[in-house]
């Protein structure tokens, strides 16, 4: 299919794209974030070297499983662990031997050149909600999500300025089938965005599809030298790695595309309730699953997940936004740093049902903790809402809009000689004002961050415009976004090709549900 492709290419010549590309809407994009602030590390080296001496003791003293996967078995055996049954105990210090064979930072292209992100150092990319089978809005209420919610949320993701990553699962679109579903999620993202998007996870054979249809799209000689996808496995928390997500991995490692190792961890229920217990078990996990990722292909990119959550002891509910799960944030990205590996954790989470304050607070919290973290890849950037369960089209752009803050802080201070505005202070002197000076005449577009979404309005004016609250106004912007969208341009002749590949694909297979 590739090779269909490039011919394709060849016989539509440039001239089409070159044509589409003069004359289409040019969307703004921020450049990924880089850090000009200093990290906060929460954790002494003392503490630092007791998880990391634990972490090796779990692995080699307790093990974790490889289930239903006798490959993954082979491998391990074949590289010095010892393997009895489905559980494999790796020795003191192998996996992290293998570990160092991965990047500590990648390039992940975009078809725009202009939008790939760099991951790793000190850079932070910003993607947004991924997995949600519901979503909301301000008219249409709490609904199960459908492919038309899905592209929708492509667009608003191609549209928004601070958002750097198309995603991957933005919500489920539960009117396909499952089965099916992945290939109209790529297409859509491949399509409707300019911008770097993931790879399905659900099933080996689908991962091989999203290989097959990034081959089409970049072509396959590109594919195999560079990381055009970034994609996340999830670990069975604690300490076990299914053959689903072991299978995905594989695929993807073998294909030189980036895997997100990523614990999922419910503390005091998938983890101990002490953070240095759990960021014990997040190291082994994730120690684990990079250095299998080297077993398949040594070099293959890989990101330290970190998706950990408290929970409520009275409901059993997750919890989001919380000072433990910070702590465990920041203290992960120190442990992945010191294995020089590109961290993941992060996002716009919350408990609440509603873009309301709650959601604000814990959401802040969270972007906070993840900006000050050394979060490099940061998936569920905004959208997210009640428990990760629901992606709303409100908190998408609220969300979105909140983003550009963390770029603002992120360039840190400047102080060269137009920051340090000393000649605007000479010519204002003693009970003067800065109104009028040059000083701000020259800097007053560019000095302050300023929401696009949130209202600083007199009161008079935005009682005389409806009183409108913040879900109001993000409302209207999500219908203003989707009415100015305009699709970027792409080779007629590629989308011709993964359109014909994803027909072919659904063609070969029955409608399955589960």
């Amino acid at each position: 299919m590739g090779e269909a492709a490039s011919r394709r290419r060849a016989r539509t010549g440039g001239g089409a794209a070159r044509r589409a590309e003069r004359s289409a809407h040019r969307v703004e994009t921020a450049r990924f974030i880089e850090r000009n602030i200093p990290l906060f590390e929460v954790l002494d080296e003392a503490a630092l070297e007791i998880i990391e001496a634990n972490g090796e003791t779990v692995l080699q003293e307790v093990g974790v499983n490889f289930a239903a996967n006798p490959a993954a078995l082979d491998r391990w055996r074949e590289a010095g662990a010892d393997v009895q049954g489905e559980r494999v105990r790796i020795p003191r210090g192998l996996a992290r031997e293998l570990c160092a064979h991965a990047p500590s930072r990648f390039t992940q292209l975009a078809r725009n050149p202009e939008k790939s992100v760099e991951i790793g150092g000190d850079t932070m990319v910003c993607a947004p909600v991924y997995g949600p089978p519901f979503v909301r809005s301000a008219t249409g209420g709490r609904r199960y999500a459908t492919m038309e919610d899905f592209r929708n949320f492509v667009k608003l993701g191609y549209m928004s300025k601070w958002l750097h990553h198309s995603g991957g699962t933005v919500c489920e679109p539960t009117d396909i089938p499952v089965n099916k579903r992945h290939l109209d999620m790529l297409l859509a993202h491949m399509t409707l965005s300019d911008k770097p998007f993931m790879g399905g996870v659900t099933e080996p054979s689908r991962a091989a599809d999203c290989v097959a249809m990034a081959e089409i799209l970049f072509g396959a000689e590109t594919v195999q030298a560079n990381t055009v996808m970034t994609s996340l496995v999830n670990v069975n928390s604690p300490l076990t790695f299914d053959d689903v997500m072991m299978g995905v991995l594989e695929v993807y490692a073998r294909n030189n595309q980036a895997c997100i190792v990523s614990p999922f961890v419910v503390g005091g229920a998938m983890s101990p309730v002490s953070v240095a217990g759990t960021l014990t078990q997040v190291l082994a996990e994730v120690m684990a699953g990079v250095a299998y990722a080297q077993l398949v292909r040594k070099g293959a990119p890989v990101i330290f997940g970190t998706f950990v959550t408290s929970i409520d002891m009275n409901s059993g509910a997750p919890t989001f936004g919380t000072p433990e799960a910070s702590q465990i944030l920041y203290g992960a990205g120190q442990l992945a740093r010191r294995l020089g590996l590109p961290f993941r954790s992060g996002g716009a989470l919350c408990g609440s049902k509603l873009p309301d304050a709650q959601a604000g607070y814990e959401t802040a919290n969270t972007l906070n903790a993840a900006l000050l973290g050394g979060v490099n890849f940061m998936l569920h950037s905004c959208g997210w809402l009640e428990g990760g369960l629901v992606a709303s089209f409100e908190k998408f752009v609220m969300d979105a809009d909140q983003l550009g803050a963390l770029h603002k802080m992120a360039a840190g201070v400047p102080t060269d000689m137009k920051a340090q505005a000393m000649d605007a202070i000479r010519e204002v002197g003693p009970g003067g004002h800065y109104l009028g000076c040059a000083h701000t005449q020259e800097h007053f577009k560019s000095a302050f961050w300023r929401s696009d979404l949130l209202d600083y309005k007199p009161f008079e004016t935005w009682d005389e415009e409806g009183a409108r609250d913040t879900q109001a106004l993000a409302a209207a912007r999500v219908d203003s976004l989707l009415a100015r969208y305009e699709a970027p341009p792409l080779d007629p002749g590629v989308a011709e090709a993964l359109g014909d590949f994803v027909a072919a694909r659904k063609a070969e297979m029955p409608d399955a549900f589960s």
